[in-house]
Formats: structure tokens, C-alpha cells, sequence
């Protein structure tokens, strides 16, 4: 049986704040709208915030975004608001961020 990611959840007491984060910083379609509920197209999977105590940091997921050009989207994020941090040198280009509630975001080659 082959199983497929339905879904990232993330709980959240900040839900305008993280709308505003994922929908207009990251640029994600924003799916729905339900009280309590909103989810987000991430190329082939969704992100969907629910209500709730957020767990941020290395208790929560790191949710990593593939781009061609790290450098240009953290750039263009960057202007948007986010606050992604320096590319990485090497191989495998990457720089990471968080979102409004703590979670860390990264942006990545691989």
C-alpha cells in the first residue's frame, strides 16, 4: 500500500497573522476559509492551519519549500515581509525562516 501526504497541519493562535504569512508573504493559493480551519495549495500537498496552541520550533514540522533559484525567491520573500536568513554555499542551496507562530520554514535546492 503506497501512502501519499494529505496534508501539513499547523495549530495556531494567530491565524490572521499566519494567513497573511502563507497566503500573501509566501504567495499560496489560500484553498478555504472554514472558522477555525484554512488551507493552502503547496504544490501538490496543502498546509492547513487549524485553531489551537501553536507548538513552534523543533517540536513542531520544518515545512521546506523546493525552488530552482533559492537566492532570488528568498529575495523576493524577503521584500514581502519573511525573514529568511543567508543562503547557504554548497551543493545544496538553502536558507531557512519561520513563520508567525515560530515554525521553521526553509527554502531549498534538494
Amino acid at each position: 500500500m503506497k501512502m501519499q501526504m494529505a496534508r501539513v497541519i499547523l495549530f495556531t493562535n494567530k491565524m490572521e497573522a499566519m494567513t497573511v504569512f502563507y497566503r500573501d508573504v509566501l504567495g499560496l493559493p489560500q484553498l478555504g476559509n472554514d472558522p477555525g480551519w484554512r488551507e493552502f495549495e503547496a504544490g501538490g500537498t496543502t498546509i492547513a492551519l487549524h485553531s489551537g496552541p501553536p507548538s513552534p520550533g523543533r517540536k513542531g514540522p520544518k515545512i521546506a519549500f523546493r525552488s530552482r533559484n533559492v537566492a532570488r525567491l528568498r529575495a523576493t520573500l524577503n521584500k514581502r515581509g519573511a525573514k529568511f536568513g543567508d543562503v547557504s554555499k554548497g551543493p545544496i542551496s538553502l536558507c531557512n525562516g519561520r513563520d508567525p507562530d515560530g515554525n521553521p520554514v526553509q527554502l531549498s535546492s534538494r
